[in-house]
């Protein structure tokens, strides 16, 4: 996880308002009705609707394909199919509808053909065809039962002949729909105004009449009918709600129902239709075919019923279509009406609102994480959110889906390309800078510290690490170039591993040295531990080598291992066309003094007392002298790591103990007493046996009283 700057948050914060104003700006408001299909299709697979279709309030009469097919109507014009239609419409009322809505439209009879037949036209010869139905139409309009539909349009309306519209005294409403930019539709309109007054639609007359109250406006423009505030996310209309995708709407056949009138089956009727609002339309596979907020999911045109008198057709299971028979879009707003269940959908400002906050969520993971945790940071927040919206779709209320999910990926990809053109130039020139000589682990770290190292140079606080190997010329000359290549390379390789694994980076490499520092360019608090432990475990790796690597087989490798902590500057370093990442200061060269210096003591790790100090109590240490190096006149207590404390061996703290003592001694000027510690550990440790030597010679010949234990080396 990388920090962030005052400019990260800004841009942050400009990219999701940015992203949520196009997101949500009127060009692209199509995305509302998409969430809105997305949000109905989701539903309907997840949660599903588990209501009885017997228990609409609404059903639907179809003039279907067996209509078409089932004589007396088959072959027949619509125009002849209207005693039959008055005949059905009076079973159904006798049978306690409520109220019948008309979404068919008959706008010409066939008394009015001016076909000629014989003398005179078709229509005189069948004068009166139209009575009967004519007066079902005023008997049911009377009642209160009854109104046909209309559409209302400048250019080409479409409304019942003259004759129906007096046999109903204008009992016609408008069965007009509201159709979104993308000729979808998801809205229904509440009313229109015809000759400056609001007249209400289609479904909510039928809505009103079935509830026996009125529908009212009150001032701020809000749709109340029977105590039910009608939500309208776009002004006078009614968000369509398809619960159960047409499949909760009863649909039966006009052909089944005009063979129940000819059978007399009065209880069939009752059953079916006692206390329902019903609609009479078209179920046609060519005609008034809407594309509905189903159209994702997969709409239905209702679903099968029983059977009065014909027998089913041999297919009656109803296939899900992206388009469904316009006659349910009308009975979908009834129910919605009736059950108080139009969708409620969020308006402005709430909706930019929560788009902006979903596009700034998803920008502050872009700029706190990698482009591959961003995008499934949005993705589980995406899939999070969507599971939030259909929970809350199933209680009606609808929460903008495309337009949060559209702007905050948007918002993810402008966050990756502001950090990749601007944010990030010196993050990647760091690590182009050091992929090659650094360890990724020690790059990432480095980032993530956000302690970049100042171009030029700056002062850290680091621990230096120098090794040699020991007598390494010697060996060489008696190897072939090539064999001498593959054992450098598996030695070189096997200690950088071992010092980028502890943080470490190597800054250069000088024939069979290596020169590497910690605490730079990664900040790292523990960087003397990790050189420490770094330090042990090259020491041990190199003796794994040298008994089971071929390469290194019959050589006898040992190296040397100097250790100094301190302030150092660190930094790009060199001439302006070439220049390297390396380190200079007092610090690094006592380092490699140390490094020398353990020939004079028979070691193969030597650390400073800087070095000690800021490990704490982490290792077993054996203090080895006080030294005085070429080149420094200050003296520097110098230490051996014997391993982590609380680890080390019998053997080491034996003679760690008899040195200690014997340098107690030599100290205090007790050479003798310092001469017989020392060479009780003498045969098998180098160390003790230079002190025994050294301590030997003081005691038969004494120092001048001015001495001081130091021991100046010379050469490095």
């Amino acid at each position: 996880m990388r920090r962030i700057g005052r400019r990260d948050i800004v841009a942050a914060i400009l990219i999701a308002l940015l992203a949520g104003a196009v997101f949500t700006s009127s060009p692209l408001q199509t995305q509302q009705g998409l969430s809105l299909d997305i949000l109905t299709a989701l539903r309907g697979k997840i949660i599903g609707d588990r209501r009885d279709p017997a228990t609409s309030p609404v059903v639907v009469v179809a003039i279907d394909g067996e209509t078409y097919d089932t004589p007396p109507f088959k072959g027949s014009p619509t125009q002849t199919w209207t005693r039959e239609i008055g005949r059905v419409l009076g079973s159904i009322t006798e049978g306690g509808a409520k109220v019948i809505g008309f979404d068919v439209i008959f706008p010409s009879s066939i008394e009015q053909s001016e076909i000629p037949f014989g003398e005179a036209s078709f229509g005189s010869r069948v004068t009166g065809f139209d009575r009967d139905y004519l007066i079902a139409l005023r008997r049911l309009s009377d009642g209160g039962k009854l109104v046909l539909g209309e559409i209302l349009s400048n250019d080409h309306p479409d409304r019942p002949d003259r004759a129906q519209q007096l046999a109903v005294k204008n009992n016609v409403r408008a069965l007009n729909v509201h159709t979104d930019p993308d000729d979808v539709i998801r809205r229904m309109p509440l009313s229109f105004s015809i000759d400056g007054k609001p007249v209400p639609a289609m479904a909510v007359e039928l809505a009103a009449r079935a509830l026996g109250v009125k529908p009212e406006t009150d001032p701020t423009g809000v749709t109340n009918l029977s105590g039910y505030a009608i939500p309208s996310a776009v002004p006078n209309t009614l968000t369509l709600n398809f619960r159960g995708l047409g499949r909760d709407v009863p649909a039966y056949s006009f052909a089944d129902l005009r063979a129940c009138v000819e059978k007399g089956d009065v209880d069939f009727f009752r059953r079916a239709f006692e206390g329902k609002i019903v609609l009479l339309g078209t179920i046609l596979n060519f005609d008034d075919r809407k594309l509905t907020s189903m159209r994702l999911a997969g709409g239905y045109d209702g679903t099968s019923t029983a059977r009065c008198a014909l027998p089913a057709p041999a297919s009656t299971a109803r296939q899900a279509r992206n388009a469904v028979a316009g006659v349910f879009v009308h009975a979908t707003a009834v129910r919605n009406l009736l059950e108080h269940d139009a969708v409620t959908e969020l308006g402005a400002p709430w909706r930019p609102a929560l788009t902006i906050l979903f596009a700034a969520i998803v920008a502050g993971a872009a700029c706190l994480l990698a482009p591959t945790g961003a995008a499934i940071t949005w993705l589980a927040l995406t899939i999070a959110y969507t599971a939030v919206a259909v929970s809350t779709f199933a209680h009606a209320i609808a929460l903008p889906l495309t337009e949060p999910t559209l702007a905050s990926l948007a918002a993810l990809a402008m966050m990756i390309g502001y950090r990749f053109v601007l944010a990030d130039r010196d993050e990647r020139f760091l690590r182009k800078s050091f992929a090659l000589y650094l360890a990724p682990e020690v790059i990432e770290t480095m980032v993530a510290s956000g302690k970049m190292p100042a171009l030029g140079g700056e002062i850290r606080n680091v621990t230096m690490f120098f090794s040699d190997l020991s007598g390494f010329s010697s060996i060489a000359e008696t190897m072939t170039p090539g064999e001498l290549v593959t054992l450098m390379n598996e030695y070189l390789s096997a200690m950088t591993d071992i010092i980028e694994g502890h943080g470490g980076y190597v800054d250069k490499y000088i024939g069979d040295s290596i020169v590497a520092m910690f605490g730079a360019p990664a900040d790292d608090p523990a960087h003397a531990r990790n050189a420490v432990r770094a330090a042990l475990k090259c020491h041990e790796r190199l003796a794994e080598l040298n008994a089971g690597h071929p390469a290194f087989a019959g050589h006898g490798l040992s190296h040397r291992i100097g250790l100094n902590s301190g302030e150092a500057v660190v930094g790009n370093i060199g001439s302006r066309r070439r220049f390297n990442y390396t380190v200079m200061s007092d610090t690094v060269n006592v380092a490699s003094r140390l490094e020398g210096a353990n020939k004079y003591y028979g070691t193969a790790i030597m650390a400073s007392e800087a070095t000690v100090a800021q490990t704490g109590d982490t290792f077993a240490w054996r203090e080895l002298d006080a030294i005085r190096v070429m080149g420094r006149g200050e003296a520097i207590r110098v230490f051996e790591p014997l391993a982590e404390t609380g680890a080390e061996t019998a053997a080491q703290a034996k003679v760690a103990a008899a040195y200690a003592e014997g340098l107690t001694c030599w100290r205090a000027r007790e050479f003798a007493k310092a001469t017989d510690a020392f060479e009780r550990m003498a045969e098998s440790d180098p160390a003790s046996a230079l002190f025994s030597k050294r301590a030997r010679v003081f005691a038969s010949s004494p120092p001048p009283s001015d001495w001081t234990p130091v021991n100046t080396l010379e050469g490095k």
